[in-house]
């Protein structure tokens, strides 16, 4: 029997050899973890489609103190992402979210509370029609939960609007937040600035950032 067994967000994948992979995911009760996955880029493996990018799944996987890679044994699969993979921006989204997940958060360091931000935002790109809100959403959340939320208040870059629409995602779930143009205007300011903010506390800029500018191109 495996040594533990977590619910878990797949974050992102790595070849390693000719058939194993290095698995980058976040566990509800761990924090995140890296592992590798033998076997898993053959036709018949353990795994099956668990290991696709946000795949939320049951892990098991043993873990011992000595070694920083963990061994994945399987994956109960609970949802995949398989239906967002034909809309271009919810798949930019998800890259978005998994990238900046895997750069902000510390290795097996339990934050449940940004386990259940990814939920909800993957929760709110389902329906295919709020790609930018759940992205902004969890731009700034993610700031929050890792402790390096500015102050609003001492943002010049940031219009009194933009502002006012922080606010109201501080206060309220990303389901709730009222209609706006999320993917131009103020909001894509307050995007704008929001991911800026992370890649000023990350070793490198992020890749998925840099495709959002055509939005509002």
């Amino acid at each position: 029997m495996p040594a533990r067994v977590s619910e878990a967000l797949v974050l992102r994948t790595y070849p390693l050899k000719e058939a194993d992979l290095v698995v980058s995911f976040l566990t509800r009760d761990q924090g995140m973890l890296r592992g590798v996955a033998k076997r898993a880029r053959r036709p018949k493996n353990p795994f099956g489609a668990g290991l696709e990018r946000l795949s939320h799944v049951r892990m098991a996987y043993f873990q011992r103190e000595t070694r920083e890679l963990v061994n994945l044994d399987s994956c109960e699969l609970i949802r995949s992402q398989f239906g967002l993979v034909s809309d271009y921006w919810a798949g930019v989204a998800l890259d978005y979210f998994a990238e900046v997940s895997e750069q902000l958060l510390p290795a097996a360091e339990p934050n449940e509370r940004f386990f259940r931000l990814l939920l909800a935002v993957l929760d709110d790109l389902q329906p295919k029609s709020q790609v930018w809100r759940a992205v902004t959403y969890f731009s700034l959340w993610a700031l929050r939960l890792s402790g390096w939320m500015p102050e609003l208040g001492s943002a010049p870059k940031l219009s009194s609007v933009s502002r006012a629409i922080a606010l109201e995602m501080l206060r309220a779930p990303v389901a709730q937040l009222s209609k706006t143009d999320w993917d131009q205007g103020t909001a894509a300011d307050l995007r704008r600035f929001l991911v800026r903010q992370i890649e000023s506390h990350i070793e490198r800029r992020l890749v998925t950032a840099a495709l959002f500018e055509e939005v509002s191109s």
